[in-house]
């Protein structure tokens, strides 16, 4: 059925938020951002031993990883859209059970296929981050919204740091389903601190949700990164394989051709096919092929056996506790990562970011064997990674209406999803043809490691120029598409004109409404 137009008057947040509630809103935003990121990772220190502890195959192992990894992809952009329509927080509220319940579902059970469904529910909880950011433009005045936004986006490598170790240390001294109990509990703290300190954003998009287009884009995601995740296990010339790309391509055609054509899309294509949005979406899938070859790399290459060569014979924990520095670089880097962006555009940022990224890998082929050069050089890939990922979601909101940001950046985190799928076969396929054998064993050369290093700067670079390639931006002044500006009507008001139409039906149809507001916005673009 219709989703009603929203009742709320302004959506202008007020400058300073009066109540415990508003002020918690930011840190409880960012807890559910680093616990989706946790989430993720904590089934990694897990991967040797559950084919032992489920009584499996390495290769149904490796769906655990996979299935979350295919949810996510597929429900970040649909969960965002229904966000936009329904209201974000109930969205995000939900997005967070769901992990919750595929949390406890993991604690409950050692049975493989249970493992594998539950870990395709947390995949739903990879949406928190665009509906964090969407709520933080509706609540927030401009002059916060920044830091909060580069925060807000930052949790996702601060998590990953963080879990890592944490999930280490508990796999190696409890039982492995502590681990999932002591998540269970972490996600239900997070609906709860979400329901309670996030009000909900008045800002909606009327309409009816696209059934059809969300159907459409799961089959085509889910063939394209199933061949792209198995295509290492399967063989890249294999019929199972290029068939998924095939059928890849076709839905996605077709899916294209639907959302051209239906009033209310799930992805406003109109909004896509614009420079400042879809060179936005390029250099976020390869700043996530970038960032994410530094912790494939670095855990691989500090755990290789000392009779390699170059490893370091690490554990796990010891593993995690090298990518730590790398989270709480994230962590304090994500207010410069604003203040660039205030003073110089997200563009800048973003382009500076991916260059940084690139540095980090030099000096990740300069010295590969030395513990501390190890640890600055994917430090510095972090730090990168923070002013990048930071500036994405800030060039889409200054792209899009308030109406459409929560569906926006969700295909904004798609595309960085796809780029690190991407980067994980492309390292794997790197690393798979440069070995040789310790102990009668394969093990990847640092050749192998260094040329995956080489490959990620090199993606990295072409990132900064796409990000140099996105029109400029405005000035902090000037009005993004969909904001009230002064003399504006707020979603609920009515002008004696509109009242002349009992129904409140608008004079235009709605596509001819979106052709006109992106007239006026291609207008803004070009002045």
């Amino acid at each position: 059925m219709d989703h009603p137009a929203p009742t709320a008057g302004s959506p202008e947040p007020s400058a300073a938020p009066p109540g415990l509630r508003e002020r918690l809103t930011i840190p409880v935003l960012a807890f559910g951002g680093i616990l989706m990121a946790v989430m993720q990772t904590v089934v990694v220190p897990l991967l040797p031993d559950l084919p032992r502890l489920t009584h499996s195959s390495a290769g149904a192992v490796s769906w655990t990883v996979t299935a979350t990894l295919l949810s996510g992809a597929v429900l970040t952009p649909v969960l965002g859209r229904a966000g936009d329509m329904y209201g974000k927080r109930r969205v995000l509220t939900g997005a967070l059970a769901l992990m919750t319940v595929g949390s406890v579902l993991c604690a409950l059970s050692s049975d493989i296929a249970v493992l594998i469904a539950a870990r395709a529910l947390q995949g739903a909880a990879a949406s928190v981050v665009p509906l964090s950011i969407s709520i933080l433009r509706d609540e927030l005045p401009p002059e916060r919204r920044g830091s909060a936004v580069a925060l807000m986006s930052s949790t996702v490598g601060i998590g990953a740091a963080l879990g890592l170790p944490l999930a280490a240390l508990v796999v190696q001294y409890y039982d492995w389903h502590t681990m999932f109990w002591l998540t269970s509990l972490l996600g239900a703290l997070g609906v709860a601190a979400v329901w309670w300190a996030v009000r909900e954003s008045p800002v909606r998009e009327a309409g009816r949700f696209d059934v059809l287009g969300a159907l459409g884009l799961a089959v085509a995601l889910t063939c394209l990164l199933l061949g792209v995740s198995q295509g290492g296990q399967w063989g890249w010339g294999s019929p199972s394989v290029l068939g998924l790309f095939a059928a890849a391509a076709l839905v996605l055609a077709l899916w294209w051709w639907q959302q051209l054509r239906t009033a209310q899309p799930l992805v406003d294509l109109h909004l896509v096919t614009r420079p400042r949005v879809g060179l936005s979406h390029v250099a976020a899938l390869l700043t996530g092929f970038a960032f994410y070859a530094n912790s494939l790399v670095t855990a691989q290459l500090v755990q290789a056996p000392k009779a390699t060569g170059y490893g370091l014979g690490l554990s796990i924990v010891a593993t995690g506790l090298c990518l730590l520095p790398g989270g709480v670089t994230m962590l304090l880097f994500s207010p410069l990562s604003a203040r660039i962006s205030a003073a110089r555009g997200p563009r800048v940022t973003l382009a500076l970011g991916a260059a940084v990224i690139a540095c980090g890998y030099v000096v990740r082929i300069a010295d590969s064997r030395d513990l501390w050069m190890i640890i600055l050089g994917a430090t510095v890939v972090a730090t990168g990674t923070t002013l990048a990922y930071s500036a994405l979601p800030t060039l889409i909101l200054r792209a899009v209406p308030a109406s459409q940001t929560a569906s926006a950046n969700g295909v904004n985190v798609l595309m960085r999803t796809i780029g690190q799928a991407t980067s994980s076969a492309a390292v794997a396929a790197v690393l798979t043809h440069h070995t040789g054998l310790v102990g009668g064993v394969p093990v990847p050369t640092l050749h192998g490691y260094l040329l995956a290093f080489a490959m990620a700067c090199a993606v990295a670079l072409a990132a900064s120029a796409a990000a140099l390639s996105i029109p400029g931006d405005k000035a902090p002044g000037d009005r993004t598409p969909g904001d009230k500006a002064p003399g504006d009507k707020a979603p609920g008001d009515r002008t004696p004109e509109d009242r002349a139409h009992p129904d409140g039906a608008p004079r235009e149809s709605p596509r001819a409404a979106r052709r006109a507001e992106g007239t006026r916005d291609d207008a803004l673009e070009g002045a």
